[in-house]
């Protein structure tokens, strides 16, 4: 058995860590073997000088020291304080306009021509429209998912400052 092994069952055993099976052998090798015995008697020294070490404590106002120090330092500004508004409003209408192309472009894919069926109170028959024809390519599809997540991020965004308008002191 190698010195790391001796000393981390000695230390298991000094600590009372370990179990009562492994306490026997390891007090039998204590007294039979002098290698052992000798560590023994070393660890056992280190055990009790740590043990006599009083640990320092931290001062009471350290934690009012750090927050002190920590007050020193410049807080970096709000976002709305150097995010210019004109680019969120022109980000905000280039989305809304591609919606609207998006929707403009399904409408132009409708047939519009009157059929020899009765009128509809729209003037076309829902039921006939070909969907798929409107949405016929994966890079719509991910156009429109994508335009739909963010007018909910919008609209997230504009709900939650008015809350917080509404719901702020003045």
């Amino acid at each position: 058995m190698n010195k790391a092994d001796m000393e981390q069952r000695l230390w298991e055993y000094i600590d009372g860590f370990s179990m009562a099976e492994e306490n026997a052998v390891v007090e039998t090798l204590i007294r039979e073997n002098q290698q052992w015995r000798q560590l023994y008697q070393d660890l056992l020294l280190v055990h009790q000088s740590l043990a006599g070490i009083d640990l320092e404590q931290p001062a009471l106002r350290f934690t009012k020291n750090v927050m002190d120090e920590i007050a020193k330092n410049a807080i970096a500004p709000a976002t709305r304080n150097y995010i210019n508004p004109k680019i969120i409003w022109g980000i905000t209408a280039f989305f809304i306009l591609s919606i609207l192309c998006f929707f403009i472009y399904g409408l132009g894919q409708i047939n519009w021509v009157a059929s020899s069926a009765p009128a509809h109170p729209l003037g076309i028959d829902l039921n006939k429209i070909n969907y798929g024809k409107m949405f016929n390519s994966t890079v719509m599809n991910v156009f429109v998912m994508v335009f739909a997540v963010l007018g909910l991020m919008l609209l997230d965004e504009f709900i939650h400052n008015k809350q917080k308008k509404y719901h702020t002191p003045a």
